[in-house]
């Protein structure tokens, strides 16, 4: 009986398959990522990854999941002082994205939003309505979904043009100056008051 060399799967398999994955979207984008360079990747059988993810939509899903973790990230996001929920905010996102000479599994997820439509609407689906309308409803705040979506577009724009883009000044700013700069913003976003239109 012939043996690939791969090894099963165990109960560490799903996620070390979604970390591989993750990896692979943040070097190669959606696009140039595969399963069986997953696969590959986390030493595992194509066929193992197909049977937990069905197909590279499915395992893009699942590592937007992850990366976001939208339940647990709100309720860490409410623990602490309102007044500086914009910054906490920010810290989470930068832990995210990691340091810019060794981006983390996020700037991955919004590089592959950038070129693929079922990406985009994964990372519109998790960032803005998963955790950002549910952290702004938890507030008590009004026009939940615009301040979400103010507020995501204000993160993705900082990941692409620090990141992505590598913007001199963003990139040689000390995360801590930035937040002193940004996060006033996200604040606004998050628990601003609304601004009156003229009649």
């Amino acid at each position: 009986m012939g043996k690939t060399g791969r090894r099963p799967g165990t109960s560490t398999t799903r996620q070390e398959i979604v970390a591989a994955a993750a990896g692979s979207f943040s070097s190669n984008g959606y696009d140039g990522t595969s399963l069986r360079q997953v696969a590959a990747d986390a030493g595992v059988d194509p066929a193992l990854v197909r049977r937990f993810f069905g197909n590279k939509d499915q395992l893009f899903s699942a590592v937007v999941a992850e990366v976001f973790q939208p339940d647990r990230t709100v309720v860490t996001l409410l623990d602490g002082p309102r007044s500086s929920l914009g910054r906490r905010l920010l810290r989470y996102v930068f832990d995210l994205l990691g340091d810019v000479d060794s981006p983390g599994p996020l700037l991955g997820v919004i590089r592959s939003a950038a070129t693929n439509e079922h990406a985009a609407s994964q990372v519109r689906e998790f960032l803005a309505a998963d955790l950002l309308v549910k952290l702004v409803r938890a507030l008590g705040m009004d026009h939940p979904d615009l301040r979400a979506t103010l507020t995501a577009s204000q993160l993705v724009g900082l990941a692409i043009a620090r990141y992505a883009v590598r913007a001199e000044a963003l990139v040689m700013a000390d995360p801590d100056e930035l937040a002193d700069w940004i996060a006033p913003t996200l604040q606004r976003y998050l628990t601003g008051r609304a601004p009156k239109r003229s009649t």
